[in-house]
């Protein structure tokens, strides 16, 4: 019987640096968009990527596309800050190489603050919840993202204060 745990160990710590890799990709997704890096956002991205808002009232095209509607809309919410939890990172294959392709879904809750609020307000005053699907692609700059879909599932906003009327 041939020793295969060496073999092993390597497969399962190719696989954990694949896992923390992609990771990070989500991360720096989270990052780029709250810092309102467009640049940062493309390179994400494989040539062919896409991304899809719809379900939270945008738009779906490639990331050059979304950026640049990202960063029209994004000027709404000067204070933005992305929470990415409960990734669930499954790998894929593709033309029968293991591990080309993961896929996430990760749930998200995501404060903001409308611009144009008093200066001094802190607390956010729409916050939206959902669940992102990404799916990776790894490429020879690494893992990059081929899909980004958006499935926003509420969303709440905070009362206006507004003036008591005249009398």
């Amino acid at each position: 019987m041939a020793n295969t745990e060496p073999m092993t160990q390597r497969v399962e710590l190719a696989t954990v640096m694949d896992r923390l890799a992609v990771d990070e990709v989500v991360t720096e997704y989270a990052v780029a968009v709250d810092d309102g890096d467009w640049e940062a956002y493309r390179r994400l991205f494989a040539p062919d990527g896409r991304a899809d808002y719809r379900s939270a009232g945008g738009v779906e095209g490639d990331a050059g596309e979304i950026a640049a509607w990202l960063s029209k809309t994004m000027e709404l919410f000067p204070m933005r800050q992305h929470l990415i939890v409960n990734r669930r990172v499954r790998f894929g294959l593709l033309e029968q190489d293991s591990g080309d392709t993961a896929r996430v879904q990760a749930d998200y809750v995501n404060p903001m603050r409308f611009a144009g609020q008093d200066g001094a307000a802190t607390e956010p005053d729409f916050v939206c919840g959902g669940r992102y699907d990404f799916g990776l692609l790894r490429t020879a700059d690494g893992w990059r993202l081929r899909e980004v879909v958006v499935r926003e599932k509420w969303r709440r906003t905070a009362p206006r204060h507004q003036e008591p009327a005249a009398p």
